[in-house]
């Protein structure tokens, strides 16, 4: 049975879908927290276990390569035992992986616990992103920016916060007071959820008796006209520009401390950089919608390659100063590509169009960064392997003009 049918329904009253869009905001803003907090460590781990940025490559993907990994399967579980129990559980289970990060005992203990912590954030991107679309439907754009705005300042927070801890107790004790933040934001959304989407025949496990298609929103005809080939083409985008963003990450503190940057002048900048995406996020989601897509990614593709080597390039404050609109320009892209995500969906199946999206696109980054982007590091230095994440924004290029056409339908190319 499609998810799409226990899905929030485009009648909900505006102050539900504002309830929604607040709660998705949240977990979006915990669960990205969470993924880009493992930056800030990445030193601290290298100094700890003598490891290469092959290995800290590796590191960084077992979190999100699980989470992408697990992406469709949590689908499958929120259709059986309903959205809300399948986001409290995964938020729960990412604050117990940052909790068991901190008790580790050794490198493969880390390991373990980098993957739970993971399989709990798979559950964030598909259900909230489809229910935030469901919610506010056509006009869910907007909403959908300011649903990665929120995820934004996740990351913008939770890296500073964690390099002012890191200067008052070690990182064991921080791990645990991030989960102790986990902890804190299931009860938010236990409280915030619905326990059933208000749809006439639903059962306790948020799955109606009888599927009902929801109300046309435009994306089975806009599918239509683009072709499933467009929304493959949407999906080659957004690997190769979700590839470029953690590339540059990776090296971004190595790279700081080069120019003579200590821990928490690293966390700062982690934080100018979110701070950025969440502008660009917040912006972009809306730009995207008013010169159209093509035009916008070419431009946030173009300046963020720009940008990253302007960043290996210069010293240390003037750096710091571009990482700011670097992080628009290297996060603004996804608001833009998400929203375009219904629009081209296959068949008008939402849901299931955005567990497609995140599974590749993550999945692509997480297969890139060990095998990849750390052995660049490795073979040619930080500076270099960055340089190679400013040829993959790039390469967003060519296959943003060949997707142009087939938006036409759409009245979104321009």
């Amino acid at each position: 049975m499609a998810l799409e049918a226990a899905s929030i329904p485009l009648d909900t009253p505006a102050p539900e879908a504002r309830r929604t869009l607040t709660a998705a905001g949240l977990n979006h803003a915990l669960h990205d927290g969470y993924t880009d907090l493992i930056y800030i460590l990445l030193p601290v781990w290298q100094s700890e276990f003598g490891l290469g940025y092959a290995a800290l490559a590796l590191l960084r993907t077992l979190y999100s390569g699980v989470m992408a990994l697990l992406q469709i399967p949590a689908t499958r579980l929120a259709q059986r035992f309903g959205t809300r129990a399948i986001l409290l559980l995964g938020t729960l289970l990412s604050a117990c992986g940052y909790a068991l990060a901190g008790a580790s005992g050794g490198l493969l203990g880390l390991c373990a616990a980098l993957a739970v912590g993971g399989a709990g954030s798979s559950t964030q991107h598909p259900l909230c992103s489809a229910m935030v679309s469901r919610a506010y439907g056509r006009a869910a754009r907007g909403p959908l920016g300011t649903y990665n705005f929120a995820g934004d300042l996740g990351k913008a927070s939770l890296p500073l916060l964690a390099g002012f801890l890191l200067t008052v107790v070690d990182w064991r004790a921080t791990l645990w007071m991030v989960a102790g933040l986990g902890l804190l934001v299931a009860a938010a959304l236990g409280l915030l959820l619905p326990r059933a989407p208000s749809i006439a025949g639903a059962t306790p496990g948020n799955e109606p008796q009888k599927p009902r298609p929801a109300r046309s929103t435009g994306t089975s005809a806009n599918a239509a006209n683009a072709g499933t080939g467009g929304f493959w083409l949407l999906v080659a985008i957004g690997m190769l520009d979700n590839a470029a963003r953690p590339a540059f990450l990776l090296y971004l503190p190595f790279l700081l401390k080069a120019k003579g940057a200590a821990l928490t002048t690293v966390g700062l900048a982690l934080s100018l950089v979110f701070i950025g995406g969440a502008l660009g996020k917040a912006a972009f989601g809306w730009l995207g919608a008013r010169l159209g897509v093509t035009r916008t990614v070419l431009m946030t593709e173009v300046a963020t390659a720009l940008g990253i080597v302007g960043v290996v390039l210069l010293p240390l404050a003037p750096a710091l100063v571009l990482l700011p609109p670097l992080g628009m320009m290297l996060n603004g892209t996804s608001s833009v590509l998400y929203g375009t995500v219904p629009e081209l969906a296959p068949d008008g199946r939402v849901e299931r169009a955005f567990g497609i999206f995140y599974t590749c696109t993550l999945g692509g980054s997480a297969l890139a960064m060990p095998l990849l982007f750390g052995p660049l590091g490795d073979m040619f230095g930080p500076a270099w392997a960055a340089m190679g994440s400013a040829v993959t924004a790039l390469a967003v290029v060519p296959v943003m003009l060949a997707l142009a056409p087939r938006l036409a339908g759409t009245g979104r190319s321009a």
